[in-house]
């Protein structure tokens, strides 16, 4: 299969699987456990839950890693399975993806913070980042995508963690924003500019936002994006804010109305499509539908 670079250099809009965690946890995952220990412990849940969005149309696969750094891992007792756990992350999703996907190795915020902020020596976490996305790269990972990132820092430290391992592999970096009467800002006050300049000088090949906002409002986001950025473009955006409807948690946006905005991120230039929290195989299958529709 052609690599992420080729792909987007071909002209191709390409389409991102949906929400993980939930999917996990319809399939037992208890809240207050480790979802990347599921990895060793039952990889077939993996390899099912991709097996549904690469048939609904995922170009990109995620692996279950999110919160695989040894920084975070240490909370459950399992930073010394770091590289275990990662691998495993790539290697239950290889007979599934074969040549029809590529497998995405994902790379969250590691549940710390950087001095002066938080108690983190900059080195501490940037070796945390090695040790996990080295493992990513070393199983096969086609992609390493930071992700849901808040603290600019911390961002840029995993994407040059990835380009010091690898200077081929293709680098996402998505942060997370949110509507401020200045503008979209991340929690930590990073502008939408920042992160496009402070990401691709770092080493990421394309740059975006996932997290935190529904479709709505990831176009407005997708159109400062736009504006900024000098590399490819990628929105994830959860199925609507989550809601609490007969005592359970909901997410409101239905597949049909996700994709019912796919056309604007197509004409504003978007590349990679994908959904975050809430979504489903249904979600990402209306996505590629809108997608296909968008290239006739």
């Amino acid at each position: 299969m052609p690599s992420l670079t080729d792909r987007l250099r071909a002209g191709n809009t390409l389409v991102g699987d949906g929400a993980w965690g939930t999917q996990l946890m319809e399939r037992g995952l208890e809240p207050g456990d480790s979802p990347e220990a599921v990895n060793l412990s039952d990889p077939g849940i993996l390899a099912s839950i991709a097996q549904l969005y690469v048939d609904a149309g995922a170009d990109l696969i995620t692996t279950n890693t999110f919160g695989a750094s040894p920084i975070n891992l240490e909370r459950f007792g399992l930073a010394d399975r770091t590289e275990n756990l990662n691998r495993a992350g790539v290697d239950a999703l290889k007979p599934v993806v074969g040549d029809r996907a590529l497998i995405s190795g994902s790379v969250g915020p590691t549940g710390a913070m950087v001095k002066p902020y938080g108690d983190t020596e900059p080195e501490a976490m940037a070796d945390a980042f090695r040790r996990q996305i080295g493992a990513l790269v070393g199983a096969g990972a086609d992609v390493i995508c930071v992700e849901t990132m808040i603290d600019l820092t911390e961002a840029r430290l995993a994407v040059a963690a990835a380009r010091s391992l690898s200077a081929d592999i293709p680098v996402i970096a998505t942060m997370t924003f949110d509507a401020t009467p200045r503008g979209f800002y991340t929690v930590m006050g990073t502008s939408i500019e920042q992160a496009c300049t402070e990401l691709v000088a770092a080493g990421a090949d394309v740059v975006g936002s996932n997290c935190g906002n529904g479709i709505e409002k990831m176009v407005e986001i997708a159109r400062e994006f736009v504006v900024h950025a000098t590399v490819p473009i990628i929105i994830q955006s959860n199925a609507g804010l989550p809601e609490h409807r007969d005592g359970e948690l909901v997410y409101p946006e239905t597949p049909e109305v996700m994709a019912a905005r796919v056309g604007e991120l197509i004409d504003l230039g978007v590349r990679i499509i994908g959904g975050c929290c809430g979504t489903t195989p249904e979600h990402i299958r209306a996505i590629r539908e809108a997608v296909e529709r968008s290239n006739v």
